[in-house]
């Protein structure tokens, strides 16, 4: 059975959510577990076959705790065994779902010393009920400028789930050595 490791940075859970669904198409082969980035974890990399971290956008950046944890574990990250995604929910625009495409994706390239073999882009979702005056002010405005849903009774979920399985499968069949060994 084959470890993996999963660790996200998640505002509201849709990321976590994306990874739950990754964890169910791997299969029973694979034994699954989750650490929050946020939490600051110590990881031993070498205890897992394969790893993969997720993390969304907030107005616009990755939390800055994603790359707290990149800096602290870049020799680990850059194994050939880890990949990552990013969840925003610019990815529900065509062109702007994929690594070449994503603006998010090409600042997180040039700011991070981490430069992952394997990368995802999945939209995420709107969930205007959940979020705080400030948040769904502000989302709002985000989404009437960029085309999107502004009615704050609803929650939209965006992610293409048929995107995700593809990804999947990739990170299933990418190289499979432990870290450091």
């Amino acid at each position: 059975m084959e470890k993996v490791l999963f660790l996200f940075s998640s505002c509201e859970g849709q990321t976590k959510k994306i990874l739950n669904y990754i964890e169910q198409a791997l299969g029973e082969q694979y034994s699954c577990e989750y650490m929050n980035i946020h939490d600051e974890p110590n990881v031993d990399f070498r205890a897992y076959d394969r790893v993969l971290v997720g993390a969304s956008i907030r107005y616009g950046h990755f939390n800055k705790k994603l790359y707290a944890f990149i800096n602290k574990y870049q020799a680990q990250l850059s194994q050939d065994n880890v990949a990552f995604f990013c969840v925003n929910l610019t990815a529900r625009k065509e062109g702007k779902d994929t690594p070449e495409g994503s603006a998010y994706i090409k600042k997180f390239l040039i700011k991070s010393p981490w430069q992952p073999a394997l990368i995802g882009v999945f939209a995420g979702a709107l969930r205007y009920p959940r979020y705080n005056f400030f948040d769904r002010t502000m989302i709002k405005l985000i989404m009437k400028i960029t085309g999107g849903e502004t009615d704050t009774t609803k929650e939209v979920e965006y992610t293409d789930w048929q995107k995700v399985s593809e990804f999947t499968q990739v990170f299933k069949q990418q190289g499979c050595r432990k870290v450091g060994g």
